[in-house]
């Protein structure tokens, strides 16, 4: 076997073209170091990428694969299998930071904030959102992106979004409207990089919000009390270890008003162009993109346990 990273991207999900654009950054950050690393662009169709794994020749991938079977623990699952070291967290921590519901009821289950919810489908949601109270938020159970979510102010409104979420997803949910700031907060090498306060033009950070320029602003260090800042903080840093993360992630939150910080989501492959939410906050702390990737690049080879366990 060749000694050379394979930087994985594109693959068959819908954020296939985002992951193109993370994986190009990445690989063109750690040929900047002078690491040995080859761009690994994979099909859309899933049986095929084994076999383009194994022909690339890697002895170690870093995994810019965005959505289902980057985020879902399928890739991990994958390379564990070929004995091959990879970048980010094992497969069950995936496959629970992707599903909005799993993730949710292991936050609940150590004693962490998320917003009021109930999973739905398309001909109970109309009398699940009558026993709810609106504005209400639709999403899909499994989506990254903010794809298929919608914000309802009243009963008429909902079908659409059900139908909508539905597209992208089999299982879907409807969660109380929290107002207030959206934040979020990278972790790198276990620990919290300095907050972000997304401030989008558009009501909510939807896909046109987040991938539009000029349509959001990025506030970091977030313009909030330094002891919210920490809360916020040490939020993401217990939603990361109790969904069994290692090295990296990014926790999605909303800063309530009555009830503080208030987790959203956790993403286990965080977009990795210059211009994104991990790359801001790591240049915030005084680590440059290229740093970032090499730090990254170096859990592929920590050994495999979450980080909880290995402070315990």
């Amino acid at each position: 076997m060749s000694d050379r990273i394979g930087v994985l991207c594109g693959g068959p999900s819908r954020e296939r073209e985002i992951s193109l654009r993370s994986g190009k950054a990445v690989h063109e950050a750690l040929a900047s170091l002078g690491l040995p690393s080859i761009l690994v662009p994979l099909p859309r169709e899933r049986e095929q990428i084994p076999q383009e794994i194994r022909e690339a020749d890697l002895n170690c991938a870093f995994i810019a694969l965005h959505g289902a079977y980057g985020e879902d623990g399928t890739i991990q699952a994958l390379l564990e299998e070929m004995r091959l070291p990879y970048t980010g967290s094992p497969p069950d921590a995936c496959r629970y930071g992707m599903n909005k519901v799993s993730s949710r009821l292991k936050w609940l289950a150590a004693g962490l904030p998320v917003p009021h919810w109930k999973e739905v489908d398309l001909f109970n949601a109309a009398a699940v959102a009558a026993e709810m109270k609106f504005p209400l938020v639709v999403k899909p159970v499994s989506e990254g992106s903010s794809l298929g979510m919608s914000i309802v102010d009243s009963a008429g409104e909902l079908q659409l979004a059900v139908e909508t979420a539905a597209s992208f997803s089999a299982g879907l949910m409807l969660e109380e409207y929290l107002p207030g700031p959206e934040l979020t907060v990278g972790i790198l090498d276990d620990r919290p990089l300095p907050v972000i306060q997304i401030v989008p033009k558009r009501r909510f950070y939807d896909t046109i919000a987040k991938y539009t320029p000029g349509q959001t602003e990025y506030l970091v260090p977030a313009p909030i009390p330094p002891e919210t800042a920490r809360a916020a903080q040490e939020l993401a840093l217990r939603a990361h270890e109790a969904l069994g993360c290692r090295s990296f992630s990014r926790v999605d939150m909303i800063l309530t008003a009555g009830r503080g910080p208030v987790l959203l989501e956790l993403n286990t492959i965080p977009g990795m162009t210059e211009t994104s939410l991990l790359p801001k906050a790591a240049a915030a702390a005084g680590i440059p993109f290229t740093e970032l990737c090499r730090q990254m690049l170096n859990s592929a080879w920590v050994k495999r346990e979450p980080a909880a366990a290995r402070s315990s």
